[in-house]
């Protein structure tokens, strides 16, 4: 079984693969102050509950856009499987599950890289992949099936804490659908600020990217909110929650 596990700013979430099938997955809370002590510790009940032996585990593979806590979730991986573990770069992935144009290919996140592994796998080439996270990443490869770049931008929490802290008067509120465009109460006016303007922020740089690139493709979403922001869309297509971890596993396969 391989252990795969995605670090993010916010939230980290970690898988179990049998082969090719997803087993189990879990979404937690991202602590930038845990050692690999207290990593390991956080996983060995997560695998306890649902009955799976860390004997088990064959081999992990990691993304980590955490700096501090990448050589962190190394030594816990070795210590909890016996081996080094895959860490997910454009360079472990190779330039024939990720082919890139981009400039400086060593500066690209690892989610980004195991997002358009998967996505140019599962759905094909042209493909775009929205990934709703911390930040909101687009991630777009051409027909030719080259990671051409993408988008960078602040994500709906950040966002929406953002506004939060600044301004004194307005308190915290669910992200949902308000069912309104026209706030009839402050509640309602944010959330139609803060999620129609994500959905109609990314319909609009999709378009841009579709201008660009001289033609249409297939828009994946992918991370927590993508299940709240994507039926909302225009231009996304499908949803797959499951598509960085399936990136990982891909390039696991190919390296280890």
């Amino acid at each position: 079984m391989l252990l795969a596990i995605d670090v993010g700013n916010t939230q980290s979430v970690i898988g179990v693969y049998d082969g090719a099938d997803l087993k189990h997955m879990w979404r937690i809370a991202t602590n930038k102050n845990h050692t690999a002590d207290e990593l390991r510790m956080k996983l060995v009940p997560l695998l306890e509950s649902e009955g799976i032996d860390a004997a088990c585990l064959s081999g992990a593979v990691l993304a980590s856009v955490v700096p501090q806590l990448t050589g962190g979730w190394q030594s816990a991986l070795r210590k909890l499987t016996g081996a080094e573990a895959v860490v997910c770069t454009a360079a472990a992935a190779g330039e024939d599950l990720f082919p890139t144009a981009y400039s400086n290919p060593a500066e690209i996140g690892a989610d980004r890289v195991a997002d358009a592994v998967a996505a140019r796998a599962l759905y094909g080439q042209p493909v775009v992949v929205v990934d709703f996270g911390t930040a909101t990443n687009i991630e777009v490869i051409d027909r030719d099936g080259v990671f051409v770049g993408g988008v960078i931008a602040p994500g709906v929490e950040t966002s929406a804490s953002a506004l939060f802290s600044h301004a004194n008067r307005l308190s915290a509120i669910e992200l949902e659908d308000p069912h309104t465009a026209i706030g009839d109460n402050t509640a309602h006016a944010i959330q139609a600020g803060i999620v129609y303007g994500e959905v109609d922020r990314v319909d609009g740089l999709v378009g841009r990217i579709f201008t660009q690139l001289g033609y249409e493709a297939p828009v994946v979403a992918t991370g927590g909110l993508a299940p709240r922001v994507a039926p909302l869309s225009r231009t996304i297509t499908q949803v797959n929650p499951e598509l960085t971890l399936e990136g990982l596993r891909r390039i696991y396969e190919a390296r280890a």
